[in-house]
């Protein structure tokens, strides 16, 4: 008599990354297949971790910010990356820009009353721009004094390298889960994943419960970063054209898209246009969220 077969599960595997917690769930009838895959998807997170981080020297971003204006020569990966920031700057006009990190110098988001004055933000500004960054694939020269900080980019980069690494492996249904930005390969066996909404209401556990099949979801927002003086409050969503903080954002915005890199981008740009974030999204038929 054969043996019936026995049904998936859902091995979980939590680690930490990036600066933040990191899930990934494989649904396999085999549990040693699923932490397998698993691992694939942690290694792939920890590779692009170490090579774009912006604070030790184990990869380009470190090399390119510690390079006193001479020309670094990158990789084809990294100049995907950098090509992807370039066209994002340009349709922005210049609120999403990688050479903004040196405002980090005057701008800390830890709830304090702490802003910064004209003066320190005026002094930061002759360093932020991507114009002024010579990109002439592969080689990129950098002002000295300035930085490139692929943040706004990597973390939702690596989800979906981390993806595409897994199913490259195995055709298992797997939910990737870096810090609240995810993506899935496809729908599990017994329907679709349940991905909650973070709440902003105390009284909360979520602010909406999301299904989905096959995709992405990415989510900005500033519930845990900001200021507070005399009764203002500042995101920790900043302008480099200006250096300071964007005026009346969303508390959050969600998108879905077909991968994690396009979802951040939008949840990102929306947020940067502040009061137009809705009809933002509007525009470009964004399937997104918005809490004000």
């Amino acid at each position: 008599m054969a043996k019936a077969a026995r049904p998936a599960g859902v091995h979980k595997h939590r680690f930490s990354a990036m600066g933040t917690s990191c899930e990934v769930q494989i649904e396999a009838r085999d549990g040693r297949l699923a932490a397998e895959l698993a691992r694939v998807g942690e290694a792939e997170a920890r590779r692009i971790e170490a090579k774009y981080t912006r604070y030790k020297p184990t990869g380009v971003v470190w090399a390119i910010n510690n390079a006193a204006g001479e020309p670094v020569e990158v990789d084809e990966e990294t100049a995907g990356l950098l090509d992807y920031a370039a066209q994002v700057n340009g349709l922005s006009e210049g609120r999403f820009d990688v050479t903004s990190g040196a405002l980090r110098r005057v701008w800390t988001f830890d709830g304090s009353d702490r802003v910064p004055d004209a003066a320190q933000i005026a002094a930061l500004m002759p360093l932020i721009g991507w114009d002024k960054v010579i990109w002439e694939r592969p080689r990129l020269i950098l002002p000295p004094g300035m930085e490139i900080d692929l943040g706004g980019i990597a973390k939702e980069y690596a989800v979906d390298r981390a993806a595409i690494a897994i199913m490259a492996q195995a055709d298992c249904p797997a939910l990737i889960n870096f810090g609240g930005d995810l993506r899935t390969t496809r729908a599990k066996a017994g329907g679709r994943w349940a991905v909650a909404i973070e709440s902003f209401d105390p009284a909360k556990v979520a602010g909406g419960l999301l299904q989905i099949g096959e995709g992405a979801i990415a989510t900005s927002g500033d519930a845990r970063r900001f200021l507070l003086k005399q009764g203002k409050r500042y995101s920790h969503i900043l302008d480099p054209r200006t250096g300071w903080p964007v005026e009346s954002p969303p508390r959050s915005v969600t998108v879905a898209a077909r991968t994690c890199v396009q979802a951040g981008t939008l949840s990102t740009l929306a947020m940067l246009l502040g009061p137009e974030a809705e009809s933002f999204l509007k525009a470009e038929k964004a399937e997104a969220w918005v809490l004000w």
